[in-house]
């Protein structure tokens, strides 16, 4: 378990190279959403490095490579999001980067990797076996998107600044794919307040995180399709899942129907152009009769949105 010593460093490291997001607020989702006295506010880190959240962890990860890991080249396996991340943190390291994605990736999202100079694989089938022939038969450094420590401790910086922000923050809802955000973002607020309540949400078609709490042990899915392509995963990370079962209050799982009219919502109300994974906390309070009470923070994870799944 990453300690809080070592989230504060990473956040130190990352420290003027990504961006600090705003945390913001919206009358018309509090009008929607929150009871009388609760607030609702939206980490947008759509407004990150690369329009994801994923360059707190994978950026810190790279920072820690021996000389002989940058010197191999580095590779990762990726919905997009990471791929993204990854690429433009290994340009401004200095580092080969290679990212393996699938062919129905979302296009703008393997232009934006090829753009920050990433040699991307774009492969059917099998995304993590594909990964591991790539990384073994070129002796490369592999970087797991979330089933990695230092890519958890990276990601707690969030939580950090969540609490450094607003301080009496009692609910943080945050999206979840295998698991890499919300156990880094948990670890930290759970560190630092333990009072606060974590939720987790996922996609019902892509439940990964659901089975494996409900089966006690990380599980693997035979397929994982979703709107929200950035919480597809197959698997649950198993540093990841030691993590979630500890700190996180609880996991919800929402229709991609709810996924669909959240992201239109939010976009409609507050102008975000987020894309479906970062709408899940909203298609989570749509399906809840529950109001927000207190002060609850949205964790808007990222903005790398395909404009042609939002079609009417």
């Amino acid at each position: 378990m990453p300690a809080l010593v070592e989230i504060q460093a990473a956040a130190e490291q990352l420290r003027g190279r990504i961006h600090r997001t705003p945390l913001l607020t919206s009358t018309a989702l509090d009008a929607q959403f929150a009871g009388g006295g609760g607030e609702l506010v939206l980490k947008a880190e759509l407004f990150q490095k690369t329009g994801s959240f994923k360059v707190r962890g994978l950026l810190t990860k790279l920072l820690r490579l021996t000389d002989d890991e940058r010197r191999r080249g580095v590779v990762t396996v990726s919905a997009g999001n990471a791929a993204g991340a990854l690429a433009w943190a290994a340009r401004d390291a200095g580092i080969p980067a290679t990212v393996v994605m699938a062919k129905t990736a979302v296009p703008a999202k393997i232009d934006a990797a090829r753009a920050y100079g990433a040699t991307v694989e774009l492969v059917e089938g099998d995304l993590l076996a594909a990964y591991d022939e790539i990384r073994t038969e070129r002796s490369l450094t592999g970087v797991h998107p979330f089933d990695d420590e230092d890519v958890i401790t990276g990601h707690g910086s969030l939580g950090l600044e969540l609490l450094e922000d607003r301080p009496e923050i009692d609910t943080v809802l945050v999206p979840i794919g295998g698991g890499g955000l919300i156990s880094g973002v948990a670890v930290a607020v759970k560190l630092l307040k333990p009072t606060i309540r974590v939720i987790g949400i996922e996609p019902e078609q892509a439940d990964v995180v659901s089975r494996s709490l409900a089966a006690g042990e990380p599980q693997r899915l035979p397929t994982a399709r979703s709107i929200a392509d950035g919480l597809a995963a197959p698997i649950c990370g198993t540093r990841n899942f030691p993590l979630i079962q500890q700190y996180v209050d609880d996991v919800v799982r929402v229709s991609e129907d709810a996924l669909l009219q959240a992201t239109r919502l939010v976009m409609s109300r507050t102008k975000l152009a987020l894309e479906p994974a970062a709408a899940a906390p909203f298609a989570a309070l749509l399906e809840s009769s529950a109001r927000v009470a207190g002060v609850t923070a949205a964790v808007v994870s990222g903005g790398n949105l395909d404009v042609a799944k939002l079609a009417l």
